[in-house]
């Protein structure tokens, strides 16, 4: 019976998945241009010849797509009660 009086809608942009998946992507595109474009010869000496930011930023950037295919396919649900009808809810 519990069912009944309750519906179900979709968290939407409060998903805690979308905001971290916010977060790592932003890191994520910054890493990526800096490797990409801003990298020098000095810097990929200091890393035994690996553009570190390169390789990191994609990789973040394929963290966050894939949180947000997760969120995607599988929505979180927020239960919120119905309120009865002719209750009073002023608070008083």
């Amino acid at each position: 019976m519990a069912t009944e009086s309750t519906r179900s809608r979709r968290a939407g942009a409060f998903d805690i998945r979308l905001i971290i998946a916010l977060l790592i992507g932003v890191y994520g595109v910054v890493l990526t241009v800096m490797g990409a474009g801003f990298t020098s010869d000095e810097d990929l000496n200091k890393a035994d010849g690996l553009n570190i930011n390169l390789w990191a930023g994609i990789g973040m950037l394929v963290f966050t797509a894939l949180f947000v295919l997760w969120a995607l396919v599988r929505p979180l649900k927020v239960d919120e009660p119905e309120s009865a009808e002719g209750a009073d809810t002023s608070g008083e």
